[in-house]
């Protein structure tokens, strides 16, 4: 009997394992949804006392609420690695816009963080659009074995693409940050999301090691192991710190949106250079993947540019009465 190749051996996981990671990625939305909340309430406490993370402090690391919400995060993100290792990363991903749902409906609650219909219709058009992108992306894993993984690594097209993404976070870390990243929501989200990118190409990576090596006879490749787990604590401990001060510094209805997307893109982008999971779609497919996440960048524009339009438009009253016609008030500021 001839033996069997280590990419051979992975696709003894039956397709079916996609479903797994559908329900595990679901479950995380939930957990990392809910962490959100649950570190604003700690921030929001702390900034009473002591120096705000926005401003640099970490006061948030001595606070048990805050814990409590790194460790619904970390179930979270547990889960979310174990969706990695049975289903397409652009089939996971999309997911995430159920923490937003999460997130909103539990900031309502808890934070007063109110969302007017604009809001409403935004999260369910994420929903909605992250649902069309999950009925069109490839169903089946077919991740190569390591050995291919780390040819695949040495593509000027993922090469490039670890070039620019270096630059981007060096850029903010010492440059664009420390002048605007208290202005602009997306400046420290940016760097969250395009260094987010390789953590989950990391755990995809280390996921297959940890599946090849389970049917490998007990050959285990620990340097691999050990690298990847490196990448994977550098490009968290990152996404943690300066996640931190966007929610300290901005809401938690703007944030969690924003990050979706560009996290979802930087994933998307990432995983169709080095897993080429995209090449296993038609047309139709890559169509319907392509409508589904442009209409969740449409329900976050909305629930983003029109969170306030109520107290815009209270103000716009307001500002008619004092000044007699509404021809005045436009005056005054056009």
């Amino acid at each position: 009997m001839e033996a069997t190749t280590s990419a051979e051996k992975i696709k003894i996981y039956p397709n079916g394992s996609s479903y797994i990671g559908l329900c595990l990625a679901i479950s995380s939305s939930v957990f990392i949804g809910s962490s959100f909340i649950i570190k604003k309430i700690s921030l929001i406490r702390l900034s009473k006392r002591g120096v705000r993370a926005g401003a640099g402090g970490f006061g948030y690391l001595i606070d048990w609420m805050w814990w409590l919400g790194l460790l619904s995060m970390g179930i979270g993100e547990l889960a979310n690695f174990a969706a990695y290792a049975f289903a397409p990363a652009s089939l996971v991903t999309p997911l995430g816009a159920l923490s937003v749902l999460v997130s909103a409906v539990l900031a309502s609650k808890f934070l007063n963080e109110k969302l007017n219909i604009f809001g409403k219709l935004g999260c369910l058009l994420c929903v909605l659009g992250s649902t069309v992108l999950v009925i069109h992306s490839p169903k089946d894993d077919m991740v190569p074995s390591t050995d291919e993984l780390l040819k695949q690594t040495q593509n000027m097209a993922f090469i490039n693409y670890v070039i620019i993404i270096a630059m981007i976070a060096l850029s903010i870390l010492f440059f664009i940050g420390p002048k605007y990243g208290t202005r602009y929501v997306a400046i420290y989200l940016l760097l969250c999301s395009s260094v987010g990118s390789f953590t989950v190409m990391a755990c995809k990576a280390l996921g297959l090691t940890i599946r090849e090596n389970s049917v490998n006879d007990g050959v285990t490749n620990y340097w691999l192991l050990f690298v990847l787990s490196l990448i994977i604590l550098f490009c968290i401990c990152i996404q943690m710190n300066y996640l931190n001060k966007s929610l300290d510094l901005f809401s938690t209805s703007v944030v969690t949106p924003i990050y979706y997307v560009m996290f979802t893109t930087f994933v998307i982008i990432a995983s169709s250079i080095l897993f080429e999971e995209w090449k296993k779609m038609n047309g139709i497919d890559m169509l319907g993947a392509l409508c589904g996440f442009l209409v969740t960048i449409i329900a976050i524009f909305l629930l983003h540019y029109f969170k306030d339009v109520s107290t815009v438009q209270a103000q716009q009253r307001t500002s008619s009465i004092q000044y007699g016609t509404q021809n005045n008030f436009f005056s005054r500021y056009v």
